[in-house]
């Protein structure tokens, strides 16, 4: 069996390495009739045994924006995309299917063995890689843990303690040294400091002057980055046959996670050893409430920490990092920002930028466009249709597509391409120029998953990025450090970045700026 594996995974490395060198010895206009524009969005036509290949390696740098582009312009918002050997996916932003995918069929759609099989080198049992039972325990243990008070007393101490003991003055030094800093880096770094105290209880220190290479940050961003090319691969047999000879990114990926799951395991070691020896030790952390409550078993406790550093690491700080850029282009919206935080003490706690509404509704806004998690699939296990007639087979993946869906006409209008955060507000009270915010239905706005899955950390993370908004804004403008009209290259990593990052200079404000 293992030699009839291999021989099939060389074959099909032979077959994509000819398909690589017809394409790097061929000009690229080959590639024309293949890429999409927002003008001319069609299916692409898939052939025998490659299926859409060509056009899915004409667009391989903007994978994103192509199914995008294409979704959008069908009549029903669903295509199937048809990939290499007979396999099948099928992009939906049409909100009927959604809401059936993660809500009424959720029973149908899972993470599925193939989304297990890429990502549980990193991640094990843990709760983002499992189904059934396995989930069902999980995101009850968690759910109970995020809902209590002293975990979010906790966030807030973190956060605050790394704005103002790292980032202001990070921001500071740039300021009065007029050094162009990249923001994308910045905002990476002090989310996974917070994520890494929150879920640890250990601080990695990544956010220092030095901006150093800290071992364990550059493991697990090298663990993440190799997970996600796995999904991109022309067949799962070739990463899979690299895996087995240990060559190549394969061996950097075994090394990497090697580290990363040592790493924790070592902590939770360390701490259940230290709630042993002070058992009136306070339970903070996401860590140190897990072994408290009974989850004693380091696998599990491992497993389920490493997958809320996962979700925690880059996405507050992609949702920020496209939201800074974006009040860079619209200072009426960051006037309005500004009145509001200037309403609010400089210290700003949670329960004070809580009611911050028109920033909630500009962080929503620029999640509209930038979602921090732009595609998200799932695997179905069993035959069904979708409400907009699309069959489905068992096995086939669907993908859910948020960011094609906050670039919908058919959702938001015709002003869909406008930074606008007026469209998530309504005037309560019209003398004294107050807003209440209106939440969109989750299926239209899937930023968070919805149904049984939603976010569990969704209310802490708004939370998170308002204080972190209240404190920069409050002292300084953040000025994009680029050629004017350039604009940002969305990649997805897998969460929303800029490739190349985000170069800003930082200008300490004025009294007058406010």
């Amino acid at each position: 069996m293992l030699d009839f594996e291999l021989s099939t995974s060389l074959l099909l490395c032979l077959l994509s390495l000819l398909f690589y060198f017809f394409f790097l010895f061929n000009s690229k206009s080959i590639f024309t009739s293949f890429c999409s524009s927002n003008e001319s969005a069609e299916i692409p036509r898939s052939y025998p045994l490659i299926g859409s290949f060509l056009s899915i390696y004409a667009n391989r740098t903007r994978l994103i924006q192509w199914t995008s582009d294409i979704v959008t312009s069908t009549s029903t918002s669903t295509f199937v995309l048809h990939r290499p050997l007979g396999r099948r996916r099928v992009f939906t932003a049409n909100p009927s299917n959604v809401q059936h995918i993660l809500q009424t069929h959720f029973h149908i759609y899972q993470k599925g063995e193939v989304f297990r099989a890429h990502i549980f080198d990193l991640l094990g049992d843990g709760i983002f890689s499992v189904d059934g039972e396995n989930w069902k325990f999980q995101r009850q243990v968690a759910s109970h843990e995020f809902n209590t008070k002293f975990l979010r007393k906790f966030v807030e101490t973190v956060v605050a303690t790394e704005l103002s003991d790292r980032l202001i003055p990070i921001f500071s030094t740039a300021a009065e040294n007029k050094t162009v800093l990249d923001l994308q880096d910045i905002l990476q770094r002090f989310g996974f400091d917070n994520i890494c105290k929150i879920s640890f209880g250990h601080d990695p220190a990544y956010l220092l002057p030095s901006l150093p290479q800290e071992k364990f940050a550059v493991a697990f961003e090298t663990a993440v980055r190799i997970s996600g090319k796995r999904f991109r691969a022309f067949h799962p047999l070739i990463w899979k046959t690299k895996r087995l000879l240990d060559i190549g990114s394969e061996k950097q990926l075994r090394i990497s996670v090697n580290e990363v799951r040592e790493f924790a395991r070592e902590k939770v070691k360390e701490k259940k050893q230290e709630l042993v020896e002070n058992s009136s030790l306070e339970s903070v952390d996401l860590l140190s409430r897990f072994l408290s409550s009974g989850h004693s078993d380091v696998n599990f406790v491992t497993d389920i920490v490493i997958s809320f550093i996962l979700a925690g690491r880059d996405t507050t700080s992609a949702a920020l990092t496209w939201f800074f850029w974006l009040i860079s282009r619209h200072p009426d919206v960051e006037n309005e920002i500004l009145k509001e935080i200037n309403e609010k003490s400089e210290d700003a706690s949670f329960e004070e930028v809580k009611d911050m509404v028109y920033t909630h509704a500009s962080l929503s806004e620029g999640m509209r466009l930038y979602p921090p998690v732009p595609i998200d699939s799932k695997e179905a296990i069993d035959d069904d249709v979708l409400p907009d007639g699309t069959v489905i087979k068992k096995g086939t993946r669907v993908a859910y597509h948020p960011y094609a869906m906050g670039r919908s006409e058919k959702l938001w209008g015709r002003d869909w391409t406008e930074f606008r955060p007026e469209r998530w507000l309504e005037k309560r009270d019209e003398a004294a120029g107050k807003w209440s915010f209106v939440a969109r239905d989750p299926y239209t706005y899937p930023v968070f998953q919805a149904g049984p899955r939603i976010c569990l950390g969704k209310e802490m993370a708004f939370l998170q990025m308002k204080r972190v908004v209240s404190g920069v804004l409050r002292r300084f403008r953040v000025v994009p450090a680029c050629e004017e009209g350039e604009e940002p290259i969305l990649i997805a990593h897998p969460v929303s970045k800029m490739k190349g990052g985000f170069p800003v200079k930082i200008e300490e404000r004025v009294e007058k700026d406010f």
